[in-house]
């Protein structure tokens, strides 16, 4: 990985800062993607420390926001003559409704649409870049998602963990549909399933009870974050999966993503609906 120019979101902390110090360990040239100054700083400062790796920068963006968004992607184009791996990692969770200030719901606008967005904003300078590797970090929460087309807002009967289920629904589909579009040209995409790992995901955007249940989570189910970023490194570096696109892992495997996202049809229309969701 020496010298290879990583972008990685959602890094000042938990899977995204794992993930940042294990590919800075192995020579890549990192810009991690964070909404604020100052923890981004404090994370650059430990992804150097921990790496002795002093190629570490930052971008910083609101990934709820389309327009943010679009001026990162600016950025990262002016700044980087190549892209060698684009790690979407950026997520969170919301116990609310919440609308985006582009009225997409909160989770799904983050969660999803930043992936679809930033990524075909990126997708040139990644084809330019090829050999190149997207890797999109999904959930297993997926195996549980529906899509409901009329009302991707789910402003009918919201629940955040049904929110959360359907956005990483949304990755995988992402992923399955843009390893289609990608057929010859050098870049590969896969998702995955980080582990239940020890993160603050849970606790964030939520109330005392819901908090209190991830603590507890935390405690005694989860799995530490070190290794929750394995497989993310592994997808981002490893020879083994140099020609491999359009797959879902899990612990570093080959799994089968769910029976409901192998619909046929339905990854083509969550392409279309994302296209339009974000004016593409």
């Amino acid at each position: 990985m020496q010298n290879k120019n990583i972008l990685i979101t959602g890094a000042t902390a938990g899977i995204g800062l794992e993930t940042a110090k294990s590919l800075a360990k192995k020579g890549a040239n990192i810009y991690i993607v964070a909404r604020n100054i100052d923890k981004a700083n404090i994370a650059v400062d430990e992804i150097k420390k921990h790496s002795g790796n002093d190629n570490v920068y930052f971008f910083t963006a609101d990934l709820s926001s389309q327009k943010e968004v679009r001026k990162l992607a600016e950025e990262v184009k002016a700044k980087l003559y190549r892209l060698d791996v684009l790690i979407n990692n950026a997520g969170a969770t919301f116990q609310h409704f919440k609308l985006s200030e582009d009225n997409i719901e909160m989770t799904f606008a983050t969660n999803h649409l930043c992936y679809f967005l930033l990524t075909n904003l990126l997708l040139d300078l990644l084809k330019k870049s090829a050999p190149s590797r997207i890797v999109n970090v999904a959930s297993g929460s997926h195996y549980r998602g529906t899509m409901d087309f009329d009302d991707l807002n789910m402003k009918t009967n919201f629940n955040g963990l049904k929110a959360y289920e359907r956005s990483k629904l949304g990755n995988v589909l992402f992923t399955l549909e843009l390893d289609e579009r990608l057929k010859g040209s050098g870049v590969t995409v896969n998702a995955l399933h980080p582990g239940r790992v020890k993160t603050d995901i849970g606790s964030k955007n939520s109330g005392l009870l819901y908090k209190f249940g991830w603590g507890l989570f935390k405690m005694f189910s989860a799995v530490p974050v070190a290794k929750g970023a394995e497989t993310s490194v592994f997808l981002a570096s490893s020879e083994d999966v140099k020609n491999v696109s359009g797959k879902y892992f899990d612990d570093s495997k080959q799994k089968w993503h769910s029976r409901y996202s192998q619909t046929p049809g339905l990854k083509e229309k969550m392409w279309e609906a994302s296209v339009k969701l974000t004016n593409l």
